[in-house]
């Protein structure tokens, strides 16, 4: 990690309210009146501080690499603003900003023209503004620092909540069961007062589409089978059954390639890769929509969508526990050794596949499954499968202390661990685990 938790906290808060002034100056030009064109009513704008948390835990060390720099900004980026586009309007039935008007763009959500602006505010921050920031930062001692920050987060939280109320409580804004609205209603009732009133008069200012357009909230009809759609059952499920598919195709693939037999399970107990599980998942969210589009369409996307999933994992693995799980340094493009060209474009092709041809299949072998036992399943396989990483995550944390410790485990947990999982279990099980710094 290249800041510390201090240091993100500022500069979190620093980005989002320069995020919050660009993007509010921005609409005064061009409604020749100031809005404020944030979700909060505080003057800070989080997406852009979670655009800034993704660039520096993931791009740090393409410093190097301008290019790759540029590149992985703007899709890490343009992933967040994508993901808290479709998030809005699935709460609130409406898009919070539209840029259809735009060429390159994608169901208005995002466009190439801001994702090259993301990519090159991606390049700035970490090689200008960044340190300029927390040199400033620095000067303010950490004792005071600490008393504002837990004050402006303490008051973001509570204007976090109330904007949530206020979405809420839009009328018609919701597309829920009856149940799951009232519930809502309820909760949010006492909130209905001057202040959410005055939330909701500069968010129709601010979002003319909240107050003109409302969604048509009908009652859902009683499903004949089980797992309809991409429910939670569906999505689970799906899961469960692409991490064990993944990690029996890599042992085949090892088994051809290497010639010998070895686990390439993300979990201690069964054969599951979570990094495949996770990414049939993510394609089929992100991709499920456009299933029907053309072949050359969705390889592009599942190519750029898998490389930069694979990206991310691998240094989310790296970080959190010190290890790496797979090294491409000895293949030709790769990228710090995290992914390659190549394989990328296994990722295209993959999406291809399993939209077009394993989805459906296995989608309804699901749907066909009975309602009772179906739900009893997917619970239970859901708990197996929490535990299982939970405990798995414990195991590898405590391998990697018993590399660098050289003092005996002090407390209950860590004697458990070192005897339920001693080093030569979780070699057999990560045969190509690489301790690092």
């Amino acid at each position: 990690m290249y800041y510390t938790g201090y240091e993100m906290l500022w500069l979190f808060l620093i980005y989002s309210f320069i995020g919050w002034t660009v993007e509010t100056a921005l609409a005064a030009l061009k409604k020749g009146r100031l809005l404020n064109r944030g979700f909060l009513n505080a003057p800070f704008s989080t997406i852009y501080g979670c655009g800034w948390i993704l660039f520096a835990i993931f791009l740090p060390e393409l410093k190097d690499e301008p290019f790759y720099l540029f590149l992985g900004g703007a899709i890490l980026a343009t992933g967040v603003e994508l993901l808290t586009g479709i998030l809005l309007e699935r709460l609130t039935g409406q898009k919070w900003w539209d840029y259809s008007q735009y060429r390159f763009q994608f169901e208005g959500y995002i466009s190439l023209p801001f994702s090259v602006v993301w990519g090159f505010c991606a390049l700035i921050c970490l090689f200008f503004t960044d340190a300029l920031l927390l040199h400033l930062v620095e000067m303010i001692p950490q004792f005071i620092g600490d008393i504002i920050l837990a004050a402006i987060y303490i008051l973001l939280g509570l204007d976090f909540i109330a904007s949530i109320a206020t979405v809420l409580q839009f009328e018609n804004s919701l597309n829920l069961p009856r149940k799951t609205a009232d519930k809502l209603h309820r909760i949010t009732a006492h909130l209905d007062s001057a202040v959410t009133r005055a939330v909701q008069g500069r968010m129709k200012k601010a979002y003319p589409a909240l107050a003109h357009t409302a969604v048509n909230s009908k009652e859902k009809k009683e499903r004949n089978c089980f797992a309809e759609g991409l429910c939670f059952y569906k999505i689970m499920l799906l899961f469960v059954t692409t991490s064990f598919l993944g990690a029996l195709t890599e042992i085949v693939f090892c088994r051809i390639t290497t010639g010998e037999w070895m686990s390439r399970s993300s979990v201690l107990f069964g054969q599951f890769s979570v990094v495949w599980g996770l990414g049939a998942v993510l394609l089929t969210v992100i991709l499920y929509k456009y299933r029907d589009r053309r072949d050359g369409f969705i390889f592009i996307v599942g190519t750029v969508l898998g490389g930069a999933y694979e990206y991310a994992c691998s240094v989310f693995t790296e970080l959190v526990f010190g290890t790496v799980f797979w090294s491409y340094s000895h293949i030709p493009f790769n990228l710090g050794g995290r992914i390659n060209l190549l394989f990328c474009f296994f990722w295209g092709i993959v999406a291809v596949v399993w939209l077009k041809y394993l989805y459906p299949q296995i989608s309804g072998l699901i749907e066909r499954i009975p309602k009772r036992p179906g739900t009893i399943i997917t619970w239970c396989l859901t708990i197996f499968m929490v535990c299982n990483v939970i405990i798995s995550g414990l195991a590898l944390y405590r391998f990697d202390q018993r590399q660098t410790m050289e003092n005996p485990p002090k407390h209950v947990l860590a004697q458990i661990l070192d005897q339920c999982f001693p080093d030569s279990r979780i070699e057999r099980v990560y045969p190509n685990l690489i301790i690092v710094e």
